[in-house]
């Protein structure tokens, strides 16, 4: 049975830190890239960060524009990390946590926010 499950997500005050976890489970995370992907009330899903697969053959680490330099994503066995400093108002959104297989690169994943099993998602607040 497979699952994704995100935790971490929560109420910040501006410039404050988090960081989100990926617990995945009934498949092999190691054969799959990861993505972060949010979405605010009234917007469109977008791609937050995109990690390939441990064997790096999906390109290099895609970050959005908007998180550049503040948001860093992670790996390790079964599950995937977004930690997320210098945290602004325009970051509050539900975050989203998909495994996939890129048809050809991460940035690509992220650009269309694509992904095979996803996650519930977890509500990251920012405001004063």
């Amino acid at each position: 049975q497979v699952q994704v499950v995100e935790s971490g997500g929560g109420s910040v005050q501006p410039g404050g830190s988090l960081i989100l976890s990926c617990a995945t489970s009934g498949f092999i995370l190691d054969y799959y890239a990861i993505g972060w992907f949010r979405q605010a009330p009234g917007k469109e899903r977008e791609g937050v960060s995109c990690i390939s697969r441990s064997d790096g053959s999906d390109g290099p680490t895609y970050y959005a524009d908007s998180v550049k330099g503040r948001f860093t994503i992670s790996r390790d066995k079964n599950m995937g990390y977004l930690q997320m400093n210098s945290l602004k108002p325009e970051d509050t959104a539900i975050y989203y946590c998909a495994a996939g297989l890129p048809t050809t690169t991460v940035q690509a994943m992220c650009e269309m926010t694509s992904g095979d099993y996803w996650g519930q998602g977890t509500q990251v607040t920012v405001s004063s």
